[in-house]
C-alpha cells in the first residue's frame, strides 16, 4: 500500500509527534508498505511563534497539491493542523479524496496561555479542519471523551509504544547527583506546568531533560534544579534509567510517551489524575497520581522497579502502527477499506 503522511512537524525536531511518526513509519516499512513523507523539508519557511523548533512552510498550496498528484497515494493520513496539513486537507476536499487526521496536541489549551485566546473558538477551527477526516485518530479514552464533548466526530483510537531496545533497565543506576534523582524529561515551556514541580519541597536532586522558551527564566527561578539541555538515544534513556521518579506536572498532554519510556526503564512515575496521565499509568504499581504532586513523588520512590519494568513494556509500536493501519481509508471512492497491517 501507498501510504502519504503529511506532517508539519518532522525530524530533527523531538517531540511526541516526531517519535510517534518516526516509529509508526518503521514498522509500515517493515511491513513492505510504500510509506512518502510531506514535511516542511524543502519549502520555504518561518518558525512557529513560540515553538521555534517547528518550522512553518510558507504558501505551500500549489506543492502540496503536486506532491499528491505526484505521489498518488493509496491512503492519505494529515498527522498536523499546520500549513502543510492545512493544504493537504484543503486538496482533499477539493478532489474528493478521503484522509484521516490524528489529534495530537490539545492546541486550544496551548494558545490560551500564549495569547488569550478563548477555548471555545480554537475548538471550533480545529473541529472545522477534523470535520471532514474519515476517522480522526486519538492516543487515549479520555482525549476521545474531550473531543466528543466538544462536538467532534469519527473518532478511532491510536495508542502509542516504546522502543524498548532503547528504553530498558540497567543494573548501573550511579550517578553524582544527590538522590533521590526526580527527573522531567520534555519541553520546557509554559503548557508543561514545569514550576508545579520545579517548586515542591523534595530531597536529594530536579532534573529537567530537554529546552524551550522558558529554559533561561526556570533556571533564574530555580538555581538548584539541574537543567541538561535536550537529549536523544543512549544518553536520553540513560536520564530516565538513572532516575528514582519520573515527574510530569502537565495536565495538557494527550498522551505524554515520556511517560511509557519513564516506566520501560523501570523509573515509576508521579503525575497529576488528567488526562493523559490517567490513560498511561493505569496500574498503581507503575505510578502514583496524586493531585498532591509533591505526595505523589514521594510515594512514587517506594514502587518496585521490576513491576514498574514490566507494565512498561506493554507499549508496544507494533501494536501501535496496527491500529493506525487499521484506521487508514482508501483516497479514491469505491475502493475497499484498507485494513491490513502486514
Amino acid at each position: 500500500m501507498r501510504i502519504l503522511l503529511v506532517t508539519d512537524a518532522w525530524a530533527p525536531q523531538v517531540n511526541g509527534v516526531v517519535v510517534t511518526l518516526r516509529n509508526t513509519v518503521r514498522w509500515l516499512e517493515r511491513w513492505s508498505h510504500e510509506v512518502h513523507m510531506l514535511t516542511p523539508e524543502g519549502f520555504r519557511t518561518m518558525p512557529m511563534p513560540t515553538y521555534p523548533e517547528i518550522p512553518l512552510a510558507l504558501f505551500p498550496g500549489r506543492a502540496v497539491a503536486e506532491r499528491i498528484r505526484i505521489v498518488d497515494p493509496d491512503a492519505i493520513h494529515i498527522a498536523t493542523e499546520g500549513p502543510l496539513g492545512a493544504a493537504a486537507r484543503a486538496y482533499c476536499v477539493r478532489n474528493n479524496l478521503h484522509f484521516t487526521t490524528a489529534y495530537h496536541t490539545c492546541f486550544p489549551e496551548y494558545v490560551k496561555p500564549r495569547f488569550g485566546v478563548p477555548l471555545a473558538i480554537t475548538y471550533a477551527w480545529l473541529r472545522r479542519f477534523h470535520g471532514r477526516a474519515s476517522a480522526v485518530l486519538v492516543a487515549t479514552p479520555a482525549i476521545r471523551a474531550l473531543l466528543e464533548g466538544r462536538g467532534f466526530g469519527n473518532i478511532v483510537d491510536w495508542s502509542r509504544g516504546v522502543d524498548t531496545e532503547l528504553f530498558h533497565p540497567v543494573e548501573d543506576r550511579t550517578t553524582d547527583l544527590r538522590r533521590p534523582m526526580f527527573l522531567f524529561v520534555g519541553r520546557v515551556a509554559v503548557e508543561k506546568n514545569l514550576p508545579a514541580f520545579l517548586g515542591l519541597d523534595l530531597p536529594g536532586t530536579k532534573v529537567v531533560v530537554g529546552d524551550g522558551p522558558d529554559r533561561k527564566m526556570l533556571e533564574r527561578r530555580f538555581p538548584d534544579v539541574v537543567f541538561t539541555g535536550a537529549k536523544q538515544g543512549a544518553e536520553l534513556a540513560s536520564w530516565f534509567q538513572r532516575a528514582d521518579a519520573f515527574v510530569f506536572p502537565s495536565r495538557t498532554d494527550t498522551f505524554g510517551l515520556v511517560l511509557a519510556e519513564a516506566m520501560a526503564c523501570g523509573t515509576p512515575v508521579a503525575a497529576y489524575p488528567v488526562r493523559g496521565p490517567i490513560d498511561v499509568v493505569k496500574d498503581p504499581d507503575a505510578g502514583v497520581l496524586d493531585n498532591d504532586l509533591g505526595a505523589a513523588a514521594m510515594k512514587a520512590l517506594t514502587l518496585d522497579r521490576d513491576k514498574v519494568a514490566a507494565y512498561g513494556r506493554r507499549f508496544t509500536w507494533e501494536n501501535s502502527t496496527r491500529q493506525f493501519v487499521s484506521s487508514l481509508v482508501p483516497a479514491r471512492r469505491g475502493e475497499d477499506r484498507v485494513a491490513q497491517a502486514a
